[in-house]
């Protein structure tokens, strides 16, 4: 079993699609706080769930359980404190029990966590991954695409 994630900053659309298709997987949770924003261009809340089903055949879902809070994320973007926001992260799912959120066919029928970064490393998607192998599925792999 594997936990995929991926961020769309710095993809093309036609990039971003075919990494999508590559995984085999059926199912996109959208863990962003901020999912209807101009700024997320093709990624957008509604556009997405389109596109995912025309172009990909993958189920769209938003999983707000997932996203930082929206104080952890102001006080990360002004003090680059990574340290802290990934304290306040888990905090922050800890006490939503986000992994009541996540359906087991997900995990059996491949699963995506979608963020904007387009690298893992300073990103909640990573640290959703490694939440959900912690609590989930022990054994799971983490790939980011």
């Amino acid at each position: 079993m594997i936990i995929y994630t991926i961020g769309f900053t710095k993809k093309s659309a036609q990039d971003f699609f075919e990494a999508l298709r590559k995984t085999g997987a059926r199912h996109l949770l959208d863990i962003r706080l901020h999912n209807t924003s101009q700024l997320a261009g093709f990624t957008k809340r509604n556009d997405l769930r389109f596109f995912l089903d025309e172009v990909v055949g993958m189920e769209y879902h938003e999983v707000p359980a997932l996203a930082p809070g929206e104080e952890a994320l102001k006080e990360y973007r002004k003090t680059g404190d990574w340290p802290k926001f990934e304290e306040r992260y888990a905090e922050v799912v800890q006490q939503r029990r986000a992994e009541r959120e996540i359906a087991p066919t997900w995990f059996e029928e491949g699963m995506v966590l979608l963020c904007s970064e387009a690298r893992p490393d300073r990103c909640h998607r990573r640290l959703a991954a490694e939440y959900l192998q912690r609590q989930l599925y022990p054994d799971a792999e983490i790939s980011h695409l």
